[in-house]
């Protein structure tokens, strides 16, 4: 059984024939603007991708053109938003320094050959060799609500971003460099020092990792955290993808040992609605392909049988990273990335956008 929720419409937010554009990230900043990070590429591996950024002064009804906020000589590939109780933005940025054998092991049918030689030359040129010092994760802040950015330190990688405490502590979790586990690292300030505060295990470490996490406080003060699933023999269309998931009662000091939920998906993005329940959006990529979403009253059990779809119209499983928003007292904002309709036999033809549901929440 699905859930009643009204979808109200479907939009695309940002498209364009020479880019790619994926993983979102979505904000309100402190004047009241919705902020929208996602990264901009020519194809989904490309070595070259910038975060770029989109503003909404009328909750979401309309967009500025994107805006470049970071772009180093290598591919800028992740970034996450979190808003701090004085307004302040911290964006996380992951950057990747890729080498050509990246490229050369690929399976034929990845990528055209003529595409995977133009990388190829590209990441062995001796101007972006000896850029490789990018490489990692890193943070930006902005005291303007993501009009600038400060100069970029070295800091915890986040997809979607991480949450500000009710005690004020800065909290994220990573997991680029946590070896298929989940980090949890916390900061007073977005410079640092990070410390590791714990870390969350996959229970099968020798077939699955665990990977993109999202965490948010619900007003108990617990601290729940989603994560991706993912078979190590890479197939995200399999069955068993499940979103996993723990908490801490500790301010992250200590976690439950992480479980299955009933939710089939990838990643997710939490975020608490103003009546309390907590919402997971995620992308579904299994037939028929698209966003999803669920309701939780306490953060722990998921209400699977009423599961929204946001929409399965999609033409393959290239898609997701949903991003949620409040707009208004039980309106949502969900923003994510997909293809247009087009042939699925030519996955390269058309780019994945950016695109968005405006959508209303079933009553509890």
């Amino acid at each position: 059984m699905t859930s009643p929720a009204k979808i109200l419409n479907h939009r695309t937010l940002y498209q364009h024939p020479d880019h790619y554009c994926a993983w979102p990230a979505l904000v309100r900043t402190g004047n009241g603007d919705l902020l929208l990070a996602f990264c901009r590429t020519d194809h989904h591996m490309a070595p070259d991708g910038a975060i770029v950024t989109m503003r909404s002064r009328d909750n979401g009804v309309t967009w500025t053109d994107p805006v470049v906020a970071y772009a180093t000589p290598i591919d800028d590939r992740e970034c996450g938003l979190t808003i701090l109780p004085d307004g302040r933005i911290v964006m996380h940025i992951w950057s990747t320094f890729w080498k050509a054998e990246n490229y050369t092991c690929l399976p034929f049918e990845a990528y055209p050959p003529e595409i995977i030689s133009a990388w190829v030359e590209h990441v062995n040129r001796p101007a972006y060799r000896a850029e490789a010092h990018w490489h990692g994760g890193w943070v930006v802040v902005s005291h303007d609500h993501g009009q600038t950015w400060s100069a970029p330190v070295r800091g915890p990688d986040s997809v979607h971003g991480g949450i500000a405490l009710q005690n004020g502590t800065l909290l994220t979790a990573t997991y680029r460099e946590d070896g298929g586990h989940i980090g949890l690292y916390a900061a007073a300030q977005p410079a640092g020092p990070w410390r590791k505060l714990a870390a969350v295990r996959c229970p099968t470490p020798e077939t699955h990792r665990f990977g993109e996490p999202h965490l948010t406080q619900l007003a108990s003060g617990r601290i729940i955290l989603m994560i991706r699933y993912t078979a190590r023999a890479y197939d995200d269309r399999r069955p068993d993808l499940h979103l996993w998931e723990s908490w801490s009662d500790d301010n992250g000091l200590t976690w439950a040992p992480s479980c299955r939920t009933p939710l089939l998906g990838f990643p997710p993005h939490l975020t608490v609605l103003q009546d309390g329940r907590a919402l997971c959006t995620y992308g579904y990529r299994r037939a028929p392909f698209g966003e999803r979403a669920a309701l939780s009253r306490d953060g722990v059990t998921w209400d699977a049988a009423r599961e929204i779809i946001l929409r399965d119209d999609n033409g393959n499983h290239d898609l997701g990273y949903p991003a949620s928003i409040e707009v208004s007292p039980g309106e949502i904002l969900s923003v994510y990335y997909q293809k247009p309709a087009f042939d699925p036999t030519d996955i390269h033809k058309h780019k994945a956008c950016i695109m968005a549901t405006l959508w209303r929440v079933p009553k509890d």
